[in-house]
């Protein structure tokens, strides 16, 4: 039988790297760009104070509608800081009113569990109801009248910008 070589095979020799100095530069070819004198022609006096004019008339337009986007936002501002107002107003009296509808239950509850004969069951019943639908319709209106304060509030700021507007354009 074959005894396996056991030596490892002499290994391969890297070439040496040339040096910097050796390798072989590049360099771009130059050539020569174009020169274009352009004519030196003096601006009419007239088109330049057209020119100073134009500008004039931006710098005016930018200022007044920076002006204009100010106000606009200061508008916004207050209408959303008098929708919120309101909102919280109303959603106030909606949690008051139910807590005196909530109230008036139990204390129907209560009488009814001491009532001694039907007849005071029954009497007891349709007295709460009755007050109950006056409580509710008055409860409604409230809530009407608070809806429509919030809405006036609300939609003040923008009419008196409009207004603002308005008078300035005109």
């Amino acid at each position: 039988m074959a005894e396996p070589n056991t030596q490892a095979a002499p290994a391969k020799k890297a070439k040496p790297i040339p040096a910097a100095a050796e390798m072989p530069k590049f360099e771009m070819p130059k050539f020569a760009m174009p020169s274009f004198d352009m004519p030196k022609i003096e601006v009419p006096a007239a088109f330049r104070e057209i020119a100073e004019k134009g500008i004039a008339q931006c710098k005016d337009n930018y200022e007044k509608i920076k002006t204009a986007a100010e106000e606009a936002t200061d508008v916004l501002e207050e209408t959303y800081a008098a929708a919120t107002k309101g909102a919280s107003g109303y959603g106030l009296k909606v949690l008051e009113n139910a807590r005196a509808n909530s109230n008036a239950a139990f204390d129907l509850f209560g009488q009814l569990m001491t009532a001694k004969s039907v007849s005071e069951v029954v009497e007891t019943s349709t007295a709460f109801w009755r007050e109950r639908f006056e409580a509710l319709m008055a409860q409604g209106k409230e809530l009407a009248d608070v809806a429509q304060k919030a809405a006036t509030e609300t939609s003040e700021p923008i009419k008196a910008g409009f207004s603002n507007a308005v008078r300035k354009a005109a």
